[in-house]
This record gives C-alpha cells, sequence and structure tokens, in this order.
C-alpha cells in the first residue's frame, strides 16, 4: 500500500510540472465498447478447493474522460518558451469505467473422495480506471490554421490505477453460495493508440484502440462450508481491450 501512495504522489508530481509548461491544452469526453482476452482465473475456496478455468467477461459499454496537454506553442500559455521537439509529447489523466460481468460456467475440482465435484460460478463486477498517460504524435496536413497538421496520429504508454469489485456465485451439490462484494485496488499497464483529426482550431475527432492489464485478488470471508481457511479468494488475471471514439475541446 506504501508504494502505491507512493507512485500515486510521484505521478501527481509529474502531472504538476507539467503543468507548468503546457501550453496546448485539452479535455475530451469519450464512449466506446470494452472486452477481454480469454485468461486463467483461480478460485482458491476454503484453502482446498482450487478450480482453474478460462475466465470470461461479457462486452461493455465503456465511457471516459481525458484531461492533458500536448507541449506545444499554442493555447492558453503559448509565451512560454519551451524547445520546439517538445510539442510532439504529451501528458493525459484518463478516466474510465465500465462492467465487469461474468457469464456462468461450469468448473470441476477433483477427484474428491468418490470422482471429480462440479458446479457453476459466475459473478458480477466494474472498474474504474485512473490512467497516467505519457504520449507522442505527429502531425499532417498542416495549414494556418492548425500548424502543427489536422491529422495527428499519437501513441501513448503509463501506470493506471484500477479500483475493482467483485460478487461472486457459487454454486455446488452441497448449496450454493452468495458471496459479498469485494473490492481491489491494483497498479496496472495501459497502452493506446489512436488518429486525431482536428476538425477546427479548437475542437478534434478521435478514435483510438486501448489496451490494459491488472491482476486483482478478491477475498470472500467467511467460506460458509467446512474448510481449513476461512477465507476464499478470486485471482483473475485481466487483458482488456477497448475500442472508442470522442470529442475533445482544445484551449
Amino acid at each position: 500500500m506504501k508504494q502505491v501512495k507512493a507512485l500515486v504522489v510521484g505521478l501527481a508530481l509529474v502531472a504538476l510540472l507539467a503543468g507548468a509548461v503546457q501550453a496546448e491544452m485539452f479535455v475530451e469526453g469519450y464512449i466506446g465498447g470494452n472486452w477481454a482476452a480469454n485468461a486463467p482465473d483461480e478460485f482458491t475456496w476454503g484453502g482446498v478447493w482450487r478450480p482453474s478455468y478460462q475466465g470470461h467477461i461479457d462486452p461493455a459499454f465503456q465511457g471516459g474522460l481525458k484531461l492533458g496537454a500536448w507541449f506545444d506553442r499554442t493555447g492558453v500559455l503559448s509565451g512560454i518558451n519551451f524547445p520546439a521537439w517538445m510539442r510532439y509529447f504529451g501528458f493525459w489523466l484518463d478516466f474510465s469505467y465500465h462492467t465487469l460481468n461474468a457469464p456462468e460456467r461450469v468448473w470441476t475440482v477433483g477427484p474428491l473422495g468418490p470422482g471429480p465435484l462440479s458446479g457453476t460460478f459466475w459473478s458480477e463486477g466494474a472498474v474504474a480506471t485512473l490512467a497516467f498517460m505519457f504520449g507522442a504524435r505527429y502531425g499532417f496536413f498542416p495549414d494556418a490554421e492548425v500548424p502543427f497538421g489536422r491529422l495527428q496520429p499519437y501513441v501513448a504508454v503509463g501506470p493506471a490505477l484500477m479500483f475493482s469489485w467483485r460478487q461472486t456465485t457459487v454454486n455446488t451439490i452441497v448449496g450454493q453460495w452468495d458471496t459479498d462484494s469485494s473490492s481491489s485496488t491494483n497498479v496496472g499497464l495501459a497502452v493506446e493508440a489512436g488518429l486525431r483529426w482536428m476538425a477546427l482550431k479548437n475542437v478534434s475527432l478521435d478514435v483510438s484502440f486501448k489496451y490494459r492489464y491488472f491482476n486483482p485478488t478478491y477475498k470472500y470471508s467467511p467460506t460458509p462450508f467446512i474448510s481449513i481457511d476461512p477465507d476464499s479468494y478470486l485471482r483473475p488475471n485481466f487483458h482488456l481491450f477497448s475500442l472508442q471514439v470522442g470529442a475533445a475541446s482544445h484551449f
């Protein structure tokens, strides 16, 4: 937890330093769709049963907001004389939200006694992402209104704070267990590639593809059946992909 707090403080300082030299600031709203790659999930039930299966997450609607700047000699702080090469680079905060619902699926643990034990498993959840993105861009088709270029492909990468929760239901021959909601806060990775079109001097349209990864642990307590451990754990590996479109105001 101390490492997470230190990372947040450090990134906040970077953002403040960036704010001291930014010129072309922007705020953008976007919407899109999110989906996840199948990945092994491990559910440790009472310290004994360890079913592992190919986890699946339902596609979901996603909404988000970006706030940041390209270090260009235009906009609200155009009088700052920082190096011209910095206009190719920028920094922004990216906040997004979507659900993390998993459909019902069968898992098997065994052998236990005379044979394997089977049951069904499903869950509901959501994740909020706050990513600290460091980006690079290039401009095509410059004109008098947009000297850098109206068409601006870009790439970005950065750490992300992932705030997620999951509520799980496990159904076996010994009964059904509806867990309480469990939350997890993790540091993940965010990568984005996009294409921005400056429709007007201060208005742009954006299409981008995003990848995020994080590995949370959800703790459920107590386990309702006799076991050597009163707690159970769900440890999914999330590989999240999204395609989004947005509109931004530059100032």
